[in-house]
């Protein structure tokens, strides 16, 4: 039987999904309850967070930054994945978010490996530089877009040798690609992926995802020196 295409990536976004990401109780719970509280649904997917997972097995990452916290859906799959002693810093703009996030985090059984900050990113961030939070081993960047450049320039000095910087959602549905658009999602995705590209301490890569969340992608780098 034929398939459309959004149906296509669809199923075989499930079935890789229903083999390498089962059904979860408490990542499902997870998802349940940032559904009630109405919280925007731009968790990342299954198979997404659990390339988040192997990726943090696959770098021996211990400390984490993630900046986009939501309802704590990827932050469980990427505490799962850390070793004894790991940690996640995690920013989270809304305290109403955060708040449903450490309930799901609790929930899991993960609360102890997670600092969440509330506030504005770009103001917690001089903070942790401050504090001296890093280097960090990786970094995910999952939060507003516009912003998406001035978090690779903190990423930047959170880094060292070896860290990997994950950004999320930068294909913004294909329209990445308009160069004269003036929203500030798609505005700040090119410019992040440019600096990407261009920087001397990174070697980066975009890759575009289709799925459950229909044309998605990912840029990843590492921090060179």
């Amino acid at each position: 039987m034929k398939k459309d295409s959004a149906s296509l990536w669809t199923a075989v976004d499930r079935y890789f999904g229903d083999l390498f990401a089962p059904h979860d109780a408490h990542l499902d719970a997870a998802i349940k309850a940032n559904r009630a509280a109405r919280l925007p649904a731009i968790d990342v997917t299954p198979l997404q967070g659990k390339f988040l997972h192997v990726l943090v097995k696959m770098t021996q990452a211990r400390r984490v930054l993630e900046i986009g916290l939501l309802g704590g859906y990827s932050t469980i799959w990427i505490a799962r994945a850390l070793p004894r002693g790991g940690r996640i810093i995690s920013l989270e703009f809304a305290p109403r978010h955060a708040q449903i996030a450490r309930a799901n985090l609790r929930r899991a059984g993960l609360l102890r490996r997670v600092d969440i900050r509330v506030g504005p990113a770009l103001a917690s961030l001089p903070i942790l530089k401050a504090e001296g939070a890093g280097p960090f081993d990786l970094i995910f960047i999952d939060a507003d877009k516009e912003n998406n450049p001035r978090y690779l320039e903190w990423a930047l000095k959170l880094s060292r040798r070896g860290t990997v910087i994950v950004v999320d959602n930068v294909a913004r549905h294909g329209n990445v690609i308009e160069a004269k658009s003036s929203a500030g999602g798609i505005r700040g995705t090119r410019r992040c992926l440019e600096m990407m590209a261009a920087h001397p301490r990174l070697s980066a890569v975009a890759l575009q995802t289709v799925g459950v969340k229909g044309l998605d992608g990912f840029a990843m780098a590492v921090v060179l020196r």
